[in-house]
C-alpha cells in the first residue's frame, strides 16, 4: 500500500488516480500510523512553499515524514513535494523547509522566449541515471508546472536535469529518497513508467 500524504495541497487526486491505474492500493492520509504502516510514501503538492510548510507543521507531519524516511521506506516527492525536502526557497525566504536534502529552491530567471512559470513538456538528461528512470531512454519528455526550481548542493544526487531559462535539477535520488520537479502522473506513458519503477523499489535494508 502506498500512503499519499494529505496536507491540503493540490494534485493529490491525479497522483492517486495514476497509482490506481497501475493497480496499486493507495491511502490518502495524514495519520501517523497509516503513513508508517505503508510500503511506500508519496508527498505530492502544488502551491506555495511557505503555506505548505505551515500546513505540514500544523498537522504534525514533519516528524512523521522524517520517521518514515529514517525507517528506510521508499519516499517520493513530486513538484512542491520535491521542493519541501530541501532547506529553503526564494518563494518564501523566512520559511524553513524540511531540510532532509541540501540545496535551495530558486526563482526561474526571466528570459526572452521562456515565460515563467514553465508550463508544458520538456526533455530530461541523466547526469547520474537513477532507479526511477530504469528502462527509459535518454531525453524523455515530461510535464512541468513551476516557477521555482531546485539547485541541489550535492550534485551526485541529481538524476535528471532539464533546460528552461537555466539548468534545472529535475529529479534527485539519495538512498530511499526520490523526488521529481515534474509531474509523472501527468507525463503520459513515460510518467507511468517512472511511477511503476518507484512501485518496484524495495525498502532499504531488504
Amino acid at each position: 500500500m502506498i500512503a499519499i500524504i494529505d496536507y491540503d495541497a493540490g494534485n493529490i487526486k491525479s497522483v492517486e488516480k495514476a497509482l490506481l491505474f497501475l493497480g496499486e492500493e493507495t491511502c490518502v492520509t495524514r495519520e501517523r500510523e497509516k503513513i508508517l504502516s505503508a510500503d511506500k510514501v508519496i508527498l505530492p503538492g502544488v502551491g506555495s512553499f511557505g503555506g505548505a510548510m505551515e500546513k505540514i507543521r500544523g498537522y504534525g507531519l514533519e516528524a512523521v515524514i522524517k520517521e518514515a524516511i529514517n525507517q528506510g521506506m521508499p519516499f517520493l516527492g513530486i513538484c512542491l513535494g520535491l521542493q519541501l525536502l530541501f532547506e529553503r526557497s526564494d518563494e518564501c525566504p523566512e520559511a524553513k523547509g524540511l531540510g532532509i536534502l541540501k540545496g535551495s529552491i530558486l526563482r526561474i530567471p526571466e528570459k526572452e522566449g521562456g515565460k515563467v512559470p514553465q508550463i508544458g513538456w520538456n526533455s530530461l538528461k541523466y547526469p547520474n541515471k537513477g532507479r526511477l528512470f530504469s528502462g527509459i531512454p535518454e531525453e524523455p519528455y515530461v510535464y512541468f508546472v513551476h516557477s521555482y526550481y531546485l539547485k541541489a548542493e550535492e550534485e551526485e544526487i541529481v538524476t535528471a536535469t532539464t533546460e528552461y531559462n537555466t539548468l534545472i535539477h529535475a529529479s534527485v535520488e539519495k538512498g530511499n529518497i526520490f523526488a521529481c520537479q515534474f509531474h509523472p502522473e501527468k507525463s503520459s506513458g513515460t510518467g507511468l513508467h517512472i511511477l511503476r519503477n518507484f512501485i518496484q523499489i524495495q525498502k532499504e535494508g531488504k
